[in-house]
Formats: structure tokens, sequence, C-alpha cells
């Protein structure tokens, strides 16, 4: 009984702990390049509806969010079509410094 119940608390642990509110910072890269995120290069990737999303590859990691307006709405700018990326984000590039 006592396996039994050891099972059952263990397992529920390990259930319960995907519910944890994870506060890591989620602009940083986490890799062994670890930089912000505002130090790399973002492309465009357009979805099939045709509005776009910021796009950047690192080579191991990638990151994509919806580019949005000022007012939350989806921006759908038409810059390429349907199911393409543009831009320079297929190696997380750092930006240049402005001169």
């Amino acid at each position: 009984m006592k396996i039994a119940k050891l099972t059952l608390t263990l397992a529920a642990a390990i259930a319960v702990s995907g519910c944890v509110d994870d506060k890591r910072d989620k602009t940083v890269d986490r890799f062994v390049d670890s930089k912000h995120l505002s130090q790399l290069k973002a492309g465009i990737w357009v979805d099939p509806n045709g509005c776009d999303h910021w796009i950047i590859d690192d080579g191991i990691e990638g990151y994509l969010s919806q580019r949005l307006d000022k007012y939350g709405k989806p921006v759908c700018s038409g810059v390429a079509p349907p199911n393409t990326a543009v831009g320079p984000f297929n190696k997380g590039t750092p930006i240049a410094d402005p001169i």
C-alpha cells in the first residue's frame, strides 16, 4: 500500500509541475551565445491568411511572434506571398551598431 501511495503522489507531483508559472525573462536567448533578442535581426513570415509575423532563427533556436499595430490588430502588409519568409532572419545576425 505504501508503494502505491508513493507512486500516486509522485505521479501527481509530476503532473502538477507543468502548471507552475514560468517567471523567466523570455526576451533573452538562453543558448551558448546568449544575447537579448533586441540584438538580433528579425525577418517577416507571412502566414496563410496573409498576416505578418516576426521571425528570428539563430540556428538551433527560433522565435516567432505576431506582428501587431499600436492598437493590437494584426499587420497584413502584403510584403510577400502567403507562407513565405523574407528578411535577414536566418542566422539571428546581430544588428550592426548605428554610425
